[in-house]
């Protein structure tokens, strides 16, 4: 399932760039490029809640109504904080990162969130303890990311407005890992998820209609529109549900399969120069950061360790 998650988010990288050319969004057209962001998320949001109300009885409704009253508004807090951190800040970031850097470079970058999940779980999580094939793991991984960034002028092809924000938007998604674990301990999972992406994705309308913002509705755009408010609710539903029961540390590294579809799929539908040596070492290194991850020995008894449950 981690799977499915990355091979839609994968192909978000090149949907965005699209997305920016279906909708006549200028280069420098900050505005609109959050807009286009936040009715993704905010309708993406109000699509999996809907779900949720669906699959659930009125009966179990009824149930977690009277049992969680109490603690209703502090839950609601909580996604909200969440959505401000997972949607709002990363995406902010993304999407301009992503207007100022290519769209298999940017997918690369991005996995960096892999790294900042399985390096900072020890301090969220006891248990989640860091090992040898972790740190190999994520040296090796980041060494694909270091090879994308190099070019014919210099080591590194970075700019703060263009991979520097690719990168704070995977910080936001890493950090947002663990809050998201905690809250799916008492919340359904899929309320969680479409509140977030709801809550969230509200103030990038706000923000984005208040910079002068603004789309041009056609029907190519908003099928596009339609496709990346589908990978938006299921890939979060999935990965959501995928942290509730695992380490976040053996979640987030799968991101590094995301420059792996990313890079693919920004070829063929961008036709971006990435099918040379560079790009599929690169891809190569990523992909062997996941295998030594993975293959860390035991485990141990996650949920009980955890550094918040000591607090």
């Amino acid at each position: 399932m981690a799977v499915v998650a990355t091979v839609l988010w994968g192909s978000a990288y090149p949907s965005v760039k699209a997305g920016y050319e279906l909708f006549s969004i200028a280069a420098d057209d900050i505005g609109s490029k959050i807009v286009f962001a936040g009715y993704r998320f905010s309708i993406a949001g109000i699509v999996v809640l809907l779900f949720s109300r669906f699959l659930s009885g009125r009966e179990q409704d009824c149930v977690e109504k009277n049992t969680r009253k109490r603690n209703s508004g502090k839950r609601i807090i909580g996604i909200l904080l969440l959505g401000l951190m997972q949607t709002t800040a990363q995406y902010i970031f993304f999407y301009l990162g992503m207007a100022n850097t290519t769209g298999a470079r940017g997918s690369i970058i991005n996995a960096s969130g892999a790294f900042f999940g399985v390096l900072l779980a020890p301090l969220f999580y006891k248990d989640d303890w860091l090992s040898v094939r972790k740190i190999a793991g994520c040296l090796v991984g980041f060494a694909g990311i270091v090879l994308i960034n190099m070019d014919g002028t210099s080591l590194f092809g970075f700019t703060l407005l263009g991979e520097g924000f690719v990168m704070f938007a995977a910080l936001a998604q890493a950090l947002a890992s663990f809050y998201s674990k905690r809250l799916v301990r008492e919340t359904n999972v899929m309320v969680v998820t479409g509140g977030q992406l709801l809550l969230g994705g509200i103030p990038l309308l706000l923000i984005g209609y208040g910079l002068g913002g603004s789309l041009e509705a056609n029907p190519k755009g908003i099928l596009l529109l339609t496709y990346m408010i589908f990978l938006s609710a299921v890939a979060f539903t999935v990965w959501t549900q995928l942290l509730k029961y695992n380490p976040v540390s053996e979640i987030a590294i799968y991101n590094l399969l995301i420059p792996v579809f990313g890079t693919l799929l920004s070829g063929i539908f961008l036709r971006e120069h990435i099918f040379d040596l560079v790009h599929l070492l690169s891809i190569l290194l990523v992909c062997m950061g996941i295998m030594f991850v993975n293959t860390t020995g035991r485990r141990g008894n996650y949920e009980k360790y955890s550094v918040e449950d000591q607090l």
